[in-house]
């Protein structure tokens, strides 16, 4: 059964591979599964035949015979419980490496996210620059705590998972902002997932569509 799933026809992170179809994109290279992307305008994703699949408009989503699943979380984690090479096989070590997946969709995403639509939402406002320092201080207050955990190793848990997958994504909304700087092993963390195989041939991928939707 092929897998198909959806993704921007054109991505507003202007192919830096923040869109959250990234993520997919790299489960699926890590565990060598070929899929589909059916590319969707901001119009189509609002009609009743991709609602019928994902019911707030948004993407990915992921079908596999009669199966339609949406949020990238649990996409990752489907397809980690249903291929190897994303989760352990000790169940302890598995639910440990699940528990950093919420962790960095729960814990770490959500302030980097509020950031990001401030910015986009807020930014002309007379209190954004006060409302930015907040959310900034409360993103470095999780920046540090998780540097001290991470340490000197070089994943979260033992070998490389699907907790590390879904956390060096949400790690690279800050990328560019400088707040990793602060941080040399989150840095460090950050660069040995882009340096993945899998996550190259994923940001290939989604590139090629951007530049695609660019050239057209």
């Amino acid at each position: 059964m092929t897998i198909t799933i959806t993704a921007f026809e054109r991505s507003p992170d202007r192919g830096k591979g923040l869109a959250r179809d990234m993520r997919v994109r790299w489960a699926l290279e890590e565990v060598r599964q070929p899929y589909d992307v059916r590319l969707l305008s901001f119009k189509a994703m609002k009609e009743p035949a991709h609602l019928a699949f994902q019911p707030f408009g948004q993407i990915p989503t992921y079908e596999e015979g009669d199966l339609a699943i949406f949020e990238s979380g649990a996409i990752v984690l489907h397809i980690a419980q249903h291929h190897a090479g994303l989760l352990p096989d000790d169940a302890n070590a598995r639910a440990r490496a699940i528990t950093w997946m919420f962790a960095a969709l729960t814990t770490i995403e959500p302030p980097i996210v509020d950031r990001e639509i401030a910015r986009y939402l807020e930014g002309d406002q007379p209190w954004y620059e006060q409302r930015r320092s907040m959310i900034d201080e409360r993103i470095r207050k999780r920046l540090k705590e998780l540097s001290a955990r991470l340490g000197d190793a070089d994943w979260l848990d033992g070998e490389f998972s699907a907790g590390d997958l879904e956390m060096v994504s949400v790690l690279l909304r800050v990328k560019g902002s400088g707040m990793l700087d602060d941080y040399p092993n989150l840095s460090a963390y950050v660069a040995r997932g882009e340096a993945r195989p899998a996550y190259k041939r994923a940001f290939a991928a989604q590139l090629a569509v951007f530049t695609a939707a660019s050239a057209g």
